[in-house]
């Protein structure tokens, strides 16, 4: 039987839309999966790149045959093989929540997927995008301000996002931030030919409304794949925090220089004398912004340590 090698873009009880790498403008095909994967206790997910075959000879129904190695996966959402995380930052309306940025930035380094920082909604308040530009740029991120409104720096953000799969990879991007940062309006913005799920954001809590209910990826042009993703906004490292307590000063990357050169060997980098991390922030070279976080996500930690949470089967080592 001949195979097909292509890229789960939606999965919904127990069938998936499958669209071949090789010719994106071709048929989407609708599979099942094989059996032996509930066996093996691994479920298909947007993202992943499968091989399909006909479920049987000379058959026109094709079903999921080989899921080839992730790169990395998420839980919640589920989905799988992301490259590119746009993590959302409102400058106003609702006020910025640095600290759910940092979450997504912390567990997107520790996957390997690179973050990348949008600040929206600059019209509003121009000198806090500002603020929040440098504050990551200064960490090493790319980062972006603009309106999708008024269209002030779309262009520079589309022509990024347009050349990501240009080194013959497929590039899977999603979108994330804080209810109302208007992370779907600005997918409807720089994907106009795409229907992104949108919602207003409540007058009372000044939240977006939950719109998109399953993780659909949407072809961006070339080797790009854009994912409309519910549930980031979601993180709780307290409940949810799944990888060791260690890895979380390597996952804030202005971080690393310094690692290693403080005065104590278990130096927590929140508040001992000689701490390189702490002199950094002192120095400018670290934003206080992103250590306050920083310290926010290890009281986290602290509160729930990895044997309790290894116990609790809520630690991936």
């Amino acid at each position: 039987m001949q195979a097909l090698e292509g890229i789960i873009t939606k999965g919904v009880g127990g069938l998936y839309e499958v669209r071949p790498l090789s010719a994106p403008a071709e048929r989407i095909y609708l599979c099942r999966a094989r059996g032996v994967f509930r066996h093996e206790k691994l479920t298909p997910l947007p993202g992943d790149t499968v091989s399909i075959v006909p479920a049987e000879e000379g058959s026109d129904e094709y079903v999921i045959d080989v899921i080839l190695p992730r790169r990395c996966a998420l839980i919640r959402p589920a989905v799988a093989n992301l490259t590119h995380l746009f993590v959302v930052i409102p400058a106003a309306r609702p006020e910025p929540d640095l600290l759910t940025a940092d979450k997504l930035i912390s567990i997107a380094e520790y996957c390997g997927i690179e973050p990348v920082v949008v600040v929206s909604k600059a019209d509003l308040a121009p000198d806090k995008a500002e603020e929040i530009l440098a504050a990551y740029r200064l960490g090493g991120f790319d980062a972006f301000a603009l309106s999708a409104v008024s269209g002030d720096g779309i262009p520079a953000l589309d022509e990024y996002i347009r050349v990501l799969g240009t080194d013959g990879k497929t590039a899977v991007a999603a979108f994330a931030g804080a209810s109302g940062a208007g992370k779907s309006t600005l997918l409807s913005r720089l994907f106009p030919e795409m229907h992104f799920a949108t919602g207003s954001v409540s007058r009372k809590t000044e939240r977006g409304r939950h719109t998109t209910r399953e993780v659909e990826l949407f072809p961006a042009g070339g080797a790009v794949m854009v994912a409309d993703t519910p549930g980031f906004s979601m993180l709780d490292f307290t409940r949810f925090n799944f990888y060791p307590s260690a890895a979380l000063p390597l996952t804030f990357r202005e971080f690393v220089p310094h690692l290693g050169n403080c005065r104590y060997t278990k130096c927590t980098h929140t508040k001992e004398e000689d701490c390189a991390v702490l002199a950094a922030v002192s120095r400018g070279e670290i934003s206080r912004s992103r250590h306050a976080s920083y310290c926010a996500l290890f009281e986290d930690f602290r509160q729930k340590p990895d044997w309790k949470r290894r116990q609790e089967g809520m630690l991936n080592e």
